[in-house]
């Protein structure tokens, strides 16, 4: 190891040289500084860490040495924990060079309610923090070969919706497995020497990073940066931000523009479109053409999509949580390439994926709050978006600027932002509608047997760290009594076990009062209508909720009075609860639609939506009605399981029950399904009859999925008709967005 204080090199580290190796051919040659700290405070020795340093500044390669030093060395087993499945699927790519070193490595974001065995047959276990959750309330044997646990995003702890699930997966690991080194990977917080002081760290924190960030506000023409100078701006345009934007892409760089709304994204691509498309080369313009047809083809074609590819062959493109996944890779892989000059993002893109620009852009540092109206976003989320400027290896320094319309706005932001430091994150866990599943979980996995265990396991929490046991005591009491009131624990005032039920609830990894609501309503339950168990789901804690607008009120309402007999529950008498079941049943209708196979784009229109949304909303349906299926099948009524079965599929695939037996081949979705039917092929045994002849007759039929279908339901395709079928691979079949009506 190099001498303290000199630079430390690839190659005198304590690992093996094939991994050296795969850093050198990367070009790595030495440690950044915040990594030298890090090896310096024993990271490499086992020794519990939190790395809060600057985006890019290497904390995903500290988390690949230790990797390495545990599973070449140590014989053990990483668990690495993310808060979104696009992260997960960011680092399970940086990490899959180590495979070379016979490192097997896998990412789990799947369904819930399952301890995936598998997984103990991997190294490198990549997971977000709600499927670990739910993975170890399953207690898989493998628990106990975990020797690294690594938590990205710490600071994500201060997070409402998020942050309990870390830190109760945090503080149960720390219990279940005291011998896993924990490393936690955090942005710059005020706090971070606390969330070390929890877990037992060592803290190192550093302003450092590869790319020097410059942040500034712009204001009449001119970018006035922290640091005292000042940067005049082309105006070769009237428009602030367009001329913002093409300074940047004369001088050979990208920028990012985060916006606060969805509509305010598409809004300002829309706006920069021709003004980008005039600085392209023709070679730039084709290359943008065929990432356009790509994202035209991914999936079914929507007015969204067509925007979207509308804005990306101009060099722009907008990104947020409404777009379908391949259509947001798409846009995130050809800013990479250099191919879009300027991508419009909600802060969303901020917390995610690694997607640097040389000018980001804060365009709105106020944003619409439920109750409160316009509210100034935190510094913290500002840094985030701040910090994605500048890209290594291609920027000597990246612009971070707030837009100012007077001068005293511009002496504000700096006051308020430029100048400011983050907030302390502080913890969520202790309220009792955030405890109660939590509480539920740690007696159901034996973790507590006794109202003096529960409140010894909450001793190791953060939330007991920084405020101490008396200041949620009363919640968690309140949390054991709702749960014995509901039949979940057995509770005698000493004891505490955890019955069948609430075991049951704590592995379906649903909120207990999910549970009460979903019992109660397949007890009464007379109908076995669709729109009830959709309804039913929609009202749990679990479902997020549609936005309710002025023009809807009225047809929802004349909805929930039409149908209210359908209802599995009563309808409340305040205003304010009768705005929140219009909201469940919007989200319930919009589900309906999609089981009926309503084409995307009708959904998006009707219910003012995006593709990611919709496929979001039916993760969520197809959980709670596969919940609500285990709970009836334990101690509900047992006439609703055959029903809430075909449900489930009915929702994953967004097919009419007549569909299910075609939609269970391999390849068949919802659309080439509703071909298949409309053909007169409606069960597996037609077409296990059906010629390839007459198969490639039907729209989006093609000599594949004919090949596929033959090997799945049997029957036999000779070769001669395989070589006849390929030749007429010319012959033009209806597109999906043709189809997508029928």
């Amino acid at each position: 190891m190099a001498r303290e204080g000199a630079t430390i090199k690839i190659e005198e580290l304590p690992i093996c040289e094939e991994a050296k190796g795969i850093y050198s051919e990367s070009g790595i040659t030495e440690l950044y500084p915040p990594q030298e700290e890090a090896i310096r405070a024993g990271v490499l020795d086992g020794r519990n860490l939190v790395l809060a340093v600057p985006t890019a500044s290497g904390k995903t390669m500290i988390a690949e040495l230790c990797a390495l030093k545990h599973i070449l060395e140590r014989h053990g087993k990483v668990l690495y924990l993310v808060p979104l499945k696009a992260l997960a699927a960011e680092k399970f790519h940086e990490f899959r060079k180590l495979c070379r070193l016979g490192i097997k490595i896998i990412q789990s974001t799947s369904d819930f309610d399952t301890m995936d065995p598998e997984l103990g047959r991997y190294d490198i276990i990549i997971a977000t923090n709600e499927k670990a959750d739910s993975i170890f309330r399953h207690r898989p044997a493998w628990i106990s070969d975990l020797s690294l646990v690594v938590a990205d995003e710490i600071h994500l702890l201060g997070e409402p919706s998020r942050g309990p699930t870390l830190e109760a997966v945090l503080t149960g690991l720390r219990i279940l497995n005291k011998r896993a080194q924990i490393l936690a990977l955090s942005a710059t917080v005020s706090n971070a020497d606390e969330v070390a002081g929890w877990l037992g760290a060592a803290l190192v924190s550093s302003e450092w990073r590869p790319v020097p960030l410059n942040e500034g506000v712009y204001h009449d023409g001119s970018i006035m940066f922290r640091d005292g100078s000042v940067k005049k701006v082309d105006r070769s345009d009237r428009d602030h931000v367009v001329s913002l934007v093409l300074d940047s892409i004369r001088s050979g760089g990208q920028t990012l523009i985060f916006t606060g709304s969805r509509l305010s994204a598409v809004s300002l691509a829309r706006k920069l479109q021709e003004p980008v498309r005039k600085l392209l080369r023709h070679a730039e313009e084709r290359r943008l053409m065929e990432i356009s047809s790509k994202i035209l083809e991914a999936g079914e074609k929507t007015r969204l999509s067509e925007r979207l590819a509308k804005s990306v062959s101009y060099g722009v493109a907008f990104h947020h949580a409404g777009l379908a996944y391949a259509h947001r890779k798409a846009v995130e892989d050809a800013f990479r390439s250099f191919a879009i000059k300027c991508i419009c993002a909600t802060p969303t893109l901020a917390v995610g994926v690694n997607l640097p620009a040389r000018r980001v852009l804060i365009y709105d540092y106020r944003r619409y709050e439920a109750g409160q109206g316009q509210c100034l976003i935190p510094v913290l989320e500002e840094k985030q978006m701040a910090g994605r400027a500048g890209r290594p290896k291609y920027d000597r320094s990246g612009e971070a600027i707030l837009l100012a319309k007077s001068e005293d706005e511009r002496d504000f932001l700096f006051e308020q932002y430029v100048l400011a430091k983050p907030e302390r994150i502080w913890s969520k866990l202790g309220t009792a509608s955030t405890l109660r599943s939590h509480i539920l979980s740690v007696i159901a996995m034996g973790l507590a047997n006794s109202e003096e265990g529960v409140f010894d396991f909450l001793e190791h929490s953060f939330c007991a760290h920084q405020y101490g046991m008396n200041s949620f005591r009363s919640s968690v009491v309140a949390s054991l009594q709702m749960l014995a009131e509901e039949g979940m624990i057995c509770y005698d005032g000493k004891r505490l076990a955890a019955t069948p039920l609430g075991r049951r609830v704590s592995e379906l990894y649903i909120d207990p009062q999910s549970a009460v609501i979903i019992l109660e309503g397949l007890r009464r339950d007379r109908s076995r209508s669709n729109i009830g168990y959709l309804t039913l789901i929609c009202h749990t804690p679990d479902m997020p909720k549609l936005y309710i607008r002025k023009r809807d009120a009225e047809l929802l309402e004349q909805f929930m009075d039409s149908k209210s007999d359908l209802l599995l529950y009563d309808l409340p008498k305040d205003g304010i609860d009768c705005e929140a079941v219009l909201s469940e049943i919007k989200t319930a209708l919009l589900l309906s639609d999609w089981i009926s196979e309503a084409p995307e784009d009708a959904i998006i229109e009707r219910f003012d939506v995006g593709s990611g949304d919709i496929y979001a909303y039916v993760e969520s349906a197809k959980w709670l009605i596969y919940s609500a299926h285990e709970l009836a099948k334990l101690q509900g009524p047992k006439e609703p399981v055959g029903h809430l079965s075909r449900l489930y599929l009915r929702i994953e695939n967004g097919v009419k029950e007549e569909l299910l037996p075609l939609i269970s081949l391999k390849g068949i979705g919802r659309v080439r399904a509703r071909a298949l039917y409309t053909a007169d092929f409606k069960t597996l045994d037609d077409l296990r009859k059906a010629s390839p002849k007459d198969l490639h007759r039907i729209p989006l039929i093609g000599p594949e999925v004919i090949k596929s279908i033959k090997e799945q339901v049997g029957g036999t395709m000779s070769a001669e008709e395989w070589t006849a079928i390929k030749r007429k691979r010319g012959t033009r079949q209806l597109s999906i967005e043709e189809y997508s009506t029928a």
